[in-house]
């Protein structure tokens, strides 16, 4: 998972491959509380691995529930519905779907059973209202406290007493502001089902009805027919108990399948976008956005467990749709509408104000950042296409979802048709996609094949110890890049070639073992051949036979092929000597470091005494100077910045300091 200050994406042409999805949010909580509340012990497999998910494990954990990882399979031991610890402040991020069902299951347990729970969460958690769920908690006699502002959290649900419920009367809850509301009662009350049944009671429209769909069909696996009358009552039948299903699995997330859709929708030119973990056959509402997305032209074929998408009608056709049945994935249609002929208006969308930020007021604003002509209300979205395509920092407000539908905008072919180039797209704070899907922007790249020439490169040479390797790491820790290390490459051929007896002479040999090298950089370990060579790598002595290596033409023309394939989505830093003058010459910025042999001297001295090595500070001079030289007087790709360089001299400059510099210089390079 990226988790930089922003993540710039070059611009995109092509999407075709499979993608994996992680297990749905909504499944994943509800079935982790269902498990939690549940007689008995449920394997869980697929589970969604995220921030939300995290903080209802964290609350389960708190609350007595006993979870035992067993490889991929999640083993969860309920309380059977009987409090096992009477007390405890629970931390629920930014999770409505943990939250919300959370409240109501805790308020009644902490009411017939005397406990008392403290719930809280993120700052924007406390502006999400949860007003109308407790209304009908307290309606039933469950004490409730307003911990803030009234009707947000944090709250707190008991007051350590007994309390006898009022379950003869229907229980009322609205149901047009939030679905998670009646979710959050349908999985509470049957804790308190056992001598009669209970009704619930839903004023005015529900919405978001799908998702109620899926409470109701997992309440069934676990043991709990509820029987419904359309949309607007629920009973609750006498003598409910949950009982664990024993093993259950949680489909993939079909509001995420909505990104691949519409990627495929968009790109899908050569080859289709193919998803695995959702199909044709989900209980998930958002599996209706393949309607959606044929509606606008996407060629979708799919079945059990799996879509394939093509780009059918260009542009997508512009169309309006009353989304209150996919609330979530309707944002994705949204960014489609950026590719559609016409203006496409989204109704029925008002849960947006509520969710994880205001959604429509998000979305409107970071679309006409990209040129569209955008008009919002109350409970709709209208956007117009952009006349002219611009460069954009998208703002994601800490929602996973405004993050990925961002993404999508780094499409833009219509840039490129109207006689300009493609552009990129700067997504702020990328790490918020962990709410529900952590790898969702490694999964993009995956996919997609970037504009020819459209992935970024920033070069960063200079002589040995001219700290060039740490700059570079931390250039590309900073923006996310892929890193080469050039000067491992010559390294790890030179331990290579010590390891199969060929002489740093034989040039030929050396040639064809450059040529099959197999390194791999991660982090800040080498491997060669799945072997760990970092500590190696670094030695002097093996600096000393990368410098006698790397004079052989053949051996660099041989390592060529495989410094330009570091060149991936989303952009890459290269460190080196020639990567400047020779591998990247059309590098987007190319910075030389002109340290002193003096301060480099100095500082490969501390390093190594800091290692408890000894060294001699004239004879590490000397050395510096003697590679230097040969360096600058070798035929090929001899030391030197390139033309359009920009030079630092970093003697006196702390490592920070330097990435600074750098990074200003980055910034004033970019299109934002």
């Amino acid at each position: 998972m990226y988790s930089t200050a922003f993540l710039d994406l070059p611009p995109l042409v092509r999407a075709g491959g499979t993608v994996r999805l992680p297990g749905s949010k909504s499944i994943s909580n509800r079935v982790l509380l269902l498990a939690g509340l549940a007689e008995g012990t449920t394997a869980v497999h697929d589970l969604l691995d995220s921030d939300d998910t995290r903080v209802m494990l964290d609350a389960l954990a708190a609350l007595g529930c006993t979870l035992a990882r067993e490889g991929a399979v999640l083993q969860v031991t309920g309380i059977g519905g009987q409090l096992r610890t009477r007390e405890a402040a629970l931390f629920l991020g930014n999770a409505g779907t943990a939250m919300r069902p959370l409240t109501a299951a805790l308020a009644v347990l902490a009411a017939t059973q005397g406990g008392a729970f403290e719930l809280s969460g993120v700052p924007r958690m406390h502006e999400r209202p949860i007003g109308d769920l407790v209304d009908a908690l307290r309606q039933l006699g469950c004490p409730v406290t307003d911990l803030g502002r009234a009707g947000y959290p944090p709250l707190r649900v008991g007051d350590g007493l007994l309390h006898t419920l009022n379950t003869e009367a229907p229980i009322r809850v609205r149901g047009d502001v939030s679905s998670q509301f009646l979710t959050a009662l349908l999985l509470a009350l049957p804790l308190v089902a056992v001598d009669r049944a209970i009704t619930i009671e839903v004023d005015g429209e529900l919405i978001s009805k799908p998702y109620i769909d899926i409470t109701l069909r997992l309440l069934e696996r676990f043991g709990i027919a509820v029987q419904r009358e359309d949309y607007a009552s629920f009973v609750i039948p006498q003598g409910s108990r949950y009982q664990s299903p024993g093993s259950i699995h949680v489909e993939g997330d079909a509001s995420s399948a909505s990104y691949f859709v519409a990627m495929g929708a968009i790109a899908g030119v050569d080859a289709p976008v193919r998803i695995e973990g959702v199909g044709l056959d989900s209980i998930q509402g958002d599996i209706r956005f393949v309607d959606a997305a044929r509606a606008m032209g996407a060629q979708i074929e799919g079945g059990p467990g799996w879509l394939e998408v093509r780009r059918g009608a260009w542009p997508l056709k512009a169309f309006t749709l009353d989304c209150n049945h996919i609330p979530d994935a309707a944002m994705t249609l949204a960014v489609m509408a950026l590719y559609a002929d016409g203006p496409t208006r989204l109704t029925g969308i008002a849960s947006w104000r509520v969710k994880e930020t205001d959604r429509i007021a998000a979305m409107a604003a970071e679309l006409r950042k990209l040129g569209a002509t955008v008009v919002d209300g109350a409970d709709f979205i209208e956007v117009a296409p952009p006349k002219r395509w611009q460069a954009a920092v998208l703002h994601t407000y800490d929602d996973h979802r405004m993050a990925m539908c961002g993404s999508l905008a780094a499409f833009n072919p219509l840039a490129a048709t109207a006689g300009g180039a493609s552009l990129p797209v700067r997504i702020v704070d990328p790490r918020c996609v962990g709410k529900t899907f952590p790898d969702y922007f490694e999964a993009l790249f995956d996919l997609v094949t970037p504009a020819s020439g459209g992935v970024p490169v920033l070069t960063v040479d200079g002589p040995t110890a001219s700290g060039k390797g740490t700059l570079a790491a931390e250039l590309a820790h900073r923006l996310g890049y892929h890193l080469l290390d050039s000067g491992a490459l010559y390294r790890a051929t030179a331990l290579a070639a010590q390891d199969a007896g060929i002489s740093l002479e034989d040039e030929p040999a050396l040639a064809v073992l450059a040529a099959r090298l197999e390194v791999r950089f991660t982090g800040h370990q080498v491997f060669l051949g799945g072997r760990d060579i970092t500590d190696p790598l670094r030695l002097e002595s093996t600096g000393g036979m990368a410098s006698r290596v790397s004079v052989h033409p053949a051996v660099r023309k041989a390592l060529h092929g495989l410094q330009l394939s570091f060149r991936r989505a989303p952009g890459l830093v290269a460190d080196g000597r020639d990567m400047g003058t020779v591998v990247f010459p059309e590098a987007d910025l190319k910075v030389f470091l002109t340290a002193s042999a003096d301060a480099r001297a100095e500082r490969r001295y501390k390093q190594l005494i800091s290692k408890g090595n000894s060294a001699n500070i004239d004879s590490l001079r000397a050395d510096l100077q003697m590679r230097d030289e040969r360096d600058k007087n070798r035929a090929v790709a001899p030391l030197k910045p390139a033309e359009d360089a920009m030079l630092l001299d970093n003697s006196s400059l702390s490592v920070e300091a330097s990435v600074e510099q750098v990074m200003g210089w980055w910034q004033q390079r970019r299109p934002f």
